[in-house]
C-alpha cells in the first residue's frame, strides 16, 4: 500500500478556534494558564514534578493485571510490569465510548499517544512511557455517544437506556446497528472482517464500556495501550481526599471562577462547572449533587445527605461519586504517573482553566498537546485538483472560493474591471478638482455622482463574472464533489466520519499508516494520501 503525508499548520486550515491557535503559538496572554509547555523541555519539568508526587501505583498496577488477566498482548503485559517502577511514567488520551468509536479523531487521539511514548522512549533513556487510553464512560450525553456517519449515512442507537453511558448494555437494536454496516461496507475486502470485530466485541447483554475496552484491545492493543475505565471503586478510593475537599469546601468553582476572571476577558469560557462539580451515580443514573443550605440534595433520586452523611456515603460507596468535567482531569492525573495529555482544542480550552484546580489538591498539572489531525484523501482526488490547477492544501478554501479563482484563471477574458475602476476614479478626482474651482460647495455632489459610479462598476464586473460561471458547470460540480468528500458536512473530516469506512478498504494496516504519519511534539496538520495496490 503507498501512503504520502504532508503537513500544513493548524491555522492555515481555518478550522480551528482563536484559543487554540494562541496555544500553538504560546502567545503570551495564554501562558500563566498552564504549567508547562509543549516541549522537550517541558516533558522534562512535568517528568520533574511528577516524581514529587505520590501515585498510588501499586493499585492502578493491580487494576489493570486485572482488567488484562486475560487480554493482554506481549507489550501490554511489558508495559503494565513498568508502571511498577517510580521511572515510568504514562502518556494519555482521554474520550467517552461513542459506539464503534465514534468520529475519527478518537482513532488520532489513541495513536498520538502512542507515537509520542515511543518518541519519548528514545529521547529519554533513563524513563520508560507507556500510552494510556482514559475512557470517560460516566459520560450520559447518548445524543453525542450514541451515533456515527458513514460515508454520509448516519447511523443512531435507539434505546430507551439512561444514566452512564458506559454502564448501558448492547440491546437488540444495538445489534441491528451492526447489520446496517455490514450492509454498507461488506463488499469492501476488510468489511467483513470488520464486522466480525465488531460483532465479538458488542454482545447482546454486555456494557458498553466492556464492549468498547474490547474494541479498542482489539485494534491497539499490539502497540502496548492500555486501557483504563475510571468506572472502579478501588480507583475512586484514591480520589476520595479530593472529592471529601470539594463537598466541604466546594474549591474547584471557586478556582475556576478565579481563573475564569482573567480568561474570559480574551477567550471563550469553556466550561464553567457548577458549585458542586460532582454527581451520584448508581445503577443506570447519573445525577448532580447539589448543596442546598447545610444539605447535599440528589433530587431525580430524591435523596438528601448531610456532610457527615454523605462523607460516610463517600467512604463506604466511592464507586457511587462521578466527577464533572471540571474535576474528572484531576482524577484522571490522580491515578495515573501522567506528564502528558493529548487532548482535542476544546479539550484543551477547558484544560486551561483547570491550573487553578489542580493547585489547590497538588495535583501535578501535565503537558498539554492539542491531538494529531489528519485529512485522507485518495491520489485520484488529488489528480482532478491539479488538473483545475490546485494542490491538495488548497482543498481547505471554500468551494466558492475555488470556483470563483478556477473562472478567472480558465476564461478566455479578462474578467477584472479593477483598471477601469482606478480610471473612473482618476476622473472624479480630476472632475472634483475642477468644480472645486468654481464653487467648493459641488465637492458632495461630485462625490454622490462618483460613489454611484463606482458601484455601477462592481455590479458590472460581478455580473460579468455571473455570466462567465454558468460555462464552467463541470467544473463547479467537480469542485463540489471533491469537497463533499473530504470535507462532510463542511467539517472535518475527522469530526464526522467513522473509522469503518477506511478500515473496510485498507484494514489494520491503516493504523499503521497513521502511526508512521503521526507527529509527537510537533504540532501539525496531516494530509495524508493512501493509494491502494492493485492486486
Amino acid at each position: 500500500m503507498d501512503y504520502s503525508c504532508t503537513y500544513t499548520s493548524y491555522k492555515s486550515t481555518n478550522f480551528f478556534s482563536k484559543i487554540v491557535i494562541d496555544y500553538l503559538s504560546q502567545a503570551k496572554g495564554l501562558q500563566e494558564f498552564y504549567q508547562h509547555l509543549p516541549n522537550k523541555d517541558g516533558i522534562s519539568n512535568a517528568i520533574a514534578a511528577r516524581k514529587n508526587y505520590n501515585t498510588d501505583r501499586k493499585i492502578l498496577v493491580e487494576y489493570f493485571s486485572k482488567q488484562y488477566a486475560n487480554a493482554a498482548s506481549t507489550q501490554q503485559q511489558k508495559n503494565i510490569e513498568l508502571l511498577t517502577n517510580e521511572n515510568c511514567f504514562t502518556i494519555t488520551t482521554a474520550h467517552q465510548p461513542n459506539i464503534f468509536t465514534g468520529p475519527l479523531y478518537f482513532i488520532y487521539k489513541i495513536l498520538h499517544a502512542v507515537k509520542l511514548a515511543q518518541d519519548l522512549n528514545e529521547e529519554f533513556n533513563e524513563y520508560k512511557f507507556v500510552p494510556v487510553y482514559y475512557m470517560g464512560s460516566e459520560d450520559a450525553d447518548l445524543d453525542e455517544l450514541g451515533n456515527i456517519n458513514i460515508q454520509g449515512k448516519k447511523i443512531v442507537w435507539n434505546t430507551k437506556q439512561t444514566g452512564a453511558v458506559g454502564r448501558m448494555k448492547v440491546d437488540k437494536n444495538f445489534i441491528q446497528l451492526i447489520a446496517e454496516i455490514q450492509s454498507q461496507l461488506g463488499v469492501n475486502e476488510f468489511g467483513t472482517e470488520l464486522t466480525n470485530i465488531l460483532k465479538q466485541c458488542y454482545t447482546l447483554d454486555k456494557t458498553i464500556q466492556q464492549a468498547t475496552f474490547e474494541l479498542v484491545n482489539m485494534l491497539f492493543g499490539t502497540y502496548g495501550l492500555l486501557v483504563l475505565i475510571p468506572d472502579d471503586v478501588d480507583l475512586k478510593k484514591v480520589f476520595i481526599p479530593t472529592i471529601t475537599k470539594e463537598l466541604q469546601e466546594q474549591f474547584s468553582r471557586k478556582a475556576v471562577d478565579k481563573t475564569n476572571e482573567k480568561f474570559g476577558k480574551h477567550h471563550k469560557i469553556q466550561a464553567a462547572g457548577r458549585e458542586l462539580n460532582l454527581f451520584y451515580l448508581i445503577d443506570d443514573k447519573r445525577e448532580r449533587i447539589e448543596k442546598i443550605g447545610n444539605d447535599f440534595i440528589v433530587q431525580n433520586l430524591e435523596l438528601k445527605f448531610t456532610l457527615e452523611e454523605i462523607l460516610i456515603e463517600l467512604n463506604s460507596h466511592p464507586e457511587r461519586f462521578s466527577a464533572n468535567v471540571i474535576l474528572r482531569p484531576v482524577f484522571q492525573e490522580t491515578i495515573l504517573p501522567n506528564v502528558a495529555f493529548i487532548g482535542g482544542g476544546g479539550e484543551l480550552a477547558y484544560w486551561l482553566q483547570l491550573k487553578n484546580v489542580f493547585e489547590n489538591v497538588n495535583v501535578p498539572y501535565p503537558v498539554l498537546l492539542l491531538r494529531n489531525s489528519f485529512l485522507i484523501y485518495k491520489p485520484m482526488q488529488e489528480n482532478k485538483l491539479q488538473k483545475m490547477g490546485y494542490k491538495i492544501e488548497n482543498a481547505f478554501s471554500s468551494t466558492e472560493e475555488l470556483f470563483v479563482d478556477l473562472v478567472k484563471k480558465q476564461s478566455q477574458y479578462n474578467l477584472s474591471l479593477q483598471t477601469q475602476l482606478n480610471q473612473a476614479k482618476a476622473f472624479y478626482e480630476t472632475l472634483k478638482n475642477q468644480a472645486t474651482q468654481i464653487d467648493t460647495t459641488l465637492i458632495a455632489h461630485v462625490e454622490s455622482i462618483a460613489v454611484k459610479a463606482f458601484k455601477q462598476i462592481e455590479a458590472l464586473e460581478k455580473k460579468m463574472l455571473r455570466a462567465e460561471k454558468r460555462k464552467f458547470a463541470d467544473q463547479k460540480n467537480q469542485l463540489e464533489n471533491i469537497k463533499k468528500d473530504l470535507f462532510p458536512n463542511n467539517s472535518l473530516q475527522e469530526r464526522v466520519e467513522n473509522f469503518s469506512y477506511f478500515y473496510s478498504i485498507f484494514g489494520k494496516e491503516l493504523f499503521n499508516i497513521i502511526l508512521s504519519s503521526s507527529k509527537g511534539i510537533e504540532q501539525e496538520f496531516g494530509l495524508l494520501s493512501i493509494n491502494k495496490k492493485a492486486s
